[in-house]
């Protein structure tokens, strides 16, 4: 059955704003040549979305630069603002962007342990108040969040945890409740991370692909045929409770310190180091960083040295290197208890893919996802590609703000739909985004 008239406007609005998001400004010409359709209906659209206040003209295009078909369209960047928070345990980071997902404003706040309930989240919605002030938004038309713990798939709100700070759970309805003409959503912050990798990260050519977080917690992000799986209570991906050999003792329902977080968590990650010689030059990723660039140096000069007869190290003229041995163990050691996760994962869900995501991730690089791949090989028939993040700890914040931006456009951009005030309290529980590559 063919379209309706106004179905098939629909359908034609959203293409073209969807090619003027992607390609950048374009002229008539150039989206009536991509988008197939004709030029009174190219011309109709046009007029459309001008007078709805979501495109206009951003220049002009050609050798003689005048005319009708020399104008170029843009989508306006300022019809709406969106917030992104990247909200951890120690502190809270928060970007806002415009309409196209350009960053206008950033900034973050540490939030120390020691800080009560109420001052902590002042800070952070003061700090939202401020990046938005400083942006030039007026208001805030979307905010995205990403938290660490459990995420109500009914409701969209933070669930109980012994394990979280109790600002995290006053902070988003206090904010709701500065912000209420804002759509407030809540997600956990691996399944951001997940969603900024296969958009602009190691995950891009992937559908299926498992992004593990590695940083002060573990947690992992699983998405199968595109599709983020959440599980019947938001947990999949809780790896942190996995019980694992290696661990002292057995995970418990309020307490993951026996399960894979007790061999992977930044703390155990600068304890290993500690293990094997490492000095660790700051915490978590630092120890991590400090020893693959001693391992890589190590490489480099020995090439070096096959390749030139220069002064051999020791002399005066070259310092000698530190010695990459326990560099190189520690690497070895942190890969072997990595590789005791990953496997678990690989023989449940066949990925074929596996990211090391977080800053603990991105500081072993290579040299780590090289040697968890490496033990992987040999202890599943199932092949799987470990690779390094590319955003690292940023992940978080720039899934928020990819979700934010989706789902204000998806809402902007659908005629009837646009600028609608929710009520105070609300929030959005829009599902992983159906377009992974827009």
């Amino acid at each position: 059955m063919p379209a309706s008239p106004s179905t098939a406007r629909v359908i034609n609005d959203r293409l073209a704003l969807r090619l003027l998001q992607q390609e950048g400004p374009l002229t008539a010409g150039q989206l009536k040549q991509l988008t197939g359709l004709s030029r009174p209906t190219v011309a109709d659209l046009v007029e459309r979305l001008t007078a709805a206040g979501l495109i206009a003209v951003v220049g002009e295009a050609g050798e003689q630069r005048r005319g009708p078909n020399a104008k170029v369209f843009g989508i306006v960047a300022d019809r709406a603002h969106l917030a992104a928070l990247d909200v951890r345990t120690e502190g809270v980071a928060v970007a806002v962007a415009d309409l196209v997902g350009r960053v206008l404003a950033e900034a973050a706040v540490p939030i120390g342990g020691d800080t009560g309930t109420g001052p902590a989240v002042e800070q952070a919605v003061t700090l939202v108040e401020q990046v938005a002030k400083e942006s030039g938004a007026d208001r805030l038309h979307t905010v995205g969040i990403g938290a660490p713990g459990l995420i109500d798939p009914s409701s969209g709100e933070l669930r109980d945890s012994t394990g979280l700070p109790e600002w995290h759970r006053r902070f988003v309805a206090t904010l709701q409740e500065r912000l209420p003409e804002a759509r407030v959503s809540v997600e956990n912050e691996t399944n951001l991370a997940a969603l900024a990798e296969q958009r602009d990260g190691a995950a891009r050519d992937r559908d299926t692909f498992v992004l593990l977080w590695l940083g002060h917690g573990t947690g992992a992000a699983v998405v199968l045929d595109g599709a983020l799986r959440r599980g019947a209570s938001g947990g999949t991906g809780e790896i942190g409770f996995l019980p694992v050999p290696g661990a002292t003792a057995l995970p418990s329902s309020t307490d993951c310190e026996g399960g894979f977080h007790s061999l992977a968590s930044s703390a155990a990650v600068v304890e290993l180091a500690a293990q094997h010689g490492v000095p660790a030059q700051s915490p978590e990723a630092g120890v991590v960083r400090a020893a693959v660039d001693v391992v890589r140096g190590a490489v480099v000069q020995v090439r070096e040295e096959e390749a030139s007869t220069g002064p051999a190290p020791g002399s005066s003229e070259a310092p000698p290197p530190a010695d990459p041995a326990p560099a190189a163990r520690f690497l070895d050691a942190l890969a072997d208890r990595l590789a005791v996760g990953v496997a678990s994962v690989v023989a449940i869900l066949d990925p074929g893919c596996v990211v090391l995501g977080g800053e603990v991730g991105q500081a072993g690089g290579e040299e780590l996802a090289a040697r968890v791949q490496d033990r992987i090989a040999r202890m599943t028939p199932l092949p799987t590609e470990v690779r390094t993040t590319t955003l690292g700890g940023g992940a978080v914040l720039r899934g928020a703000l990819l979700t934010a931006r989706d789902r204000a456009q998806e809402e902007l951009f659908t005629p009837g739909k646009r600028l609608p005030q929710p009520s105070p309290g609300r929030q959005d529980t829009t599902p992983w985004p159906s377009h992974p590559g827009a």
